[in-house]
């Protein structure tokens, strides 16, 4: 055989075994029917006085029962600084929520929690920070390969529709802004949503399963949280952390 040959089935091999890897992976997590607190913060690189926001946001690493969830919006982008992690669909869920919430606008940074306008976050710790109440629907999350495949049981109290969104999260992330109001500036920031996908609505009294095809290999979270049908009341959500 000669060495040329070796080689190429050497790299053969360890493709292929790489792919199986990838194909193999496994991972799962899965929550009760006590659901935790759920915090959305709206943010902006853009945005000057949203860096303290992030910073408060990263605070709540760590905490079992609460999902944290960063959407960075894109209408600061006009000032010459185009927020990487801002997209049309994460600030579609922002102007949702104005509109079910009565608002006139929408701002940065805003606070969510539990599906409502927290304008006094700042004064908050993780451990002061009410979580949901009610019964909850339990969920399972599951990872097969790059199947994502959320389980949810029926709904603990009276019957209804449910609908819900799942988000991929990344950690750790930081970006040396150069123009915009926060030029010059070094940002850092946690659980930010770098894929965000909404899910059609069911019936809350039947189980029901959901799968997603894992859109980017990347070191991430998995974030499945269940709605109402308007998107915006949240009721449940469960966590996963996967390798890339």
């Amino acid at each position: 055989m000669s060495t040329l040959f070796q080689r190429a089935l050497l790299g053969l091999l360890a493709v292929s075994a790489g792919g199986a890897g990838a194909a193999d992976v496994r991972c799962e997590a899965s929550r009760g029917t006590q659901a935790p607190a759920i915090v959305e913060l709206y943010t902006s690189e853009g945005c000057s006085s949203c860096p303290p926001a992030d910073r408060w946001l990263s605070g709540l690493k760590g905490q079992d029962d609460v999902v944290a969830l960063s959407f960075h919006v894109n209408y600061w982008n006009h000032l010459g600084w185009r927020d990487p992690f801002a997209t049309a669909a994460t600030t579609e869920r922002q102007y949702r929520l104005r509109d079910t919430l009565g608002g006139r606008t929408v701002y940065t940074p805003q606070v969510v929690l539990n599906g409502r306008d927290d304008r006094d976050w700042y004064r908050q710790k993780s451990n002061e920070l009410p979580r949901l109440g009610g019964q909850a629907p339990a969920i399972r999350l599951t990872r097969e390969g790059d199947d994502l495949i959320a389980r949810v049981e029926r709904k603990g109290d009276a019957p209804g529709r449910l609908a819900g969104y799942w988000a991929l999260l990344q950690d750790g992330v930081s970006s040396r802004v150069t123009a915009g109001e926060n030029a010059g500036e070094q940002l850092h920031h946690d659980h930010v949503v770098v894929h965000y996908q909404p899910v059609a609505a069911w019936s809350g009294s039947d189980a029901h399963t959901e799968r997603w095809y894992l859109p980017l290999k990347i070191a991430h979270r998995v974030a499945f949280v269940v709605t109402d049908t308007s998107l915006t009341r949240p009721v449940q959500a469960v966590v996963m952390r996967c390798p890339g």
